[in-house]
């Protein structure tokens, strides 16, 4: 098996990267105009970000009031025992947590929850709380964004 040696990214690829935080549907052409480089320095440094799993791919974003009925929500995860690793893998699986973070305290992980509808955020719940190593969770929802 052939192992990729860990890529750290040096400022032309961090201002790429903010470039495309900002608008990841820039073309080549707009971010060498931007970043005073060639098309080609931009394509290559792009490919080699993707290749190394730096960058891990587009997305689009939306205004958080763009779906008035979705439900959000917070929810604080802890793990028992050693399994973070599995209870992570298998929470990437689901499609309604948007993010998902480790963190120190009384929580091992915070998961950013998205739902169409308040049965779906419900199901979601008790899914999450079946993972095999999930010990015990709290979830507040987002009411707003100010």
């Amino acid at each position: 098996m052939q192992t990729i040696a860990k890529y750290i990214p040096d400022e032309l690829d961090r201002r790429i990267i903010a470039h495309l935080r900002a608008d990841g549907r820039a073309s080549l052409a707009k971010l060498a105009d931007a970043l005073g480089v060639a098309r080609g320095t931009v394509q290559s440094r792009l490919d080699r970000l993707m290749e190394t799993g730096t960058l891990l791919g587009f997305t689009v974003r939306v205004r958080d009031d763009y779906d008035a009925q979705s439900v959000h929500a917070v929810m604080m995860i802890e793990v028992s025992g050693k399994s973070t690793t599995q209870v992570i893998r298998k929470l990437r699986g689901f499609p309604e947590i948007q993010a998902l973070h480790t963190t120190n305290g009384n929580w091992d992980l915070v998961a950013n929850i998205r739902a169409t509808s308040l049965s779906d955020f419900d199901r979601v719940l008790r899914e999450v709380r079946l993972v095999d190593g999930v010990a015990n969770s709290e979830t507040s929802l987002l009411l707003s964004s100010v």
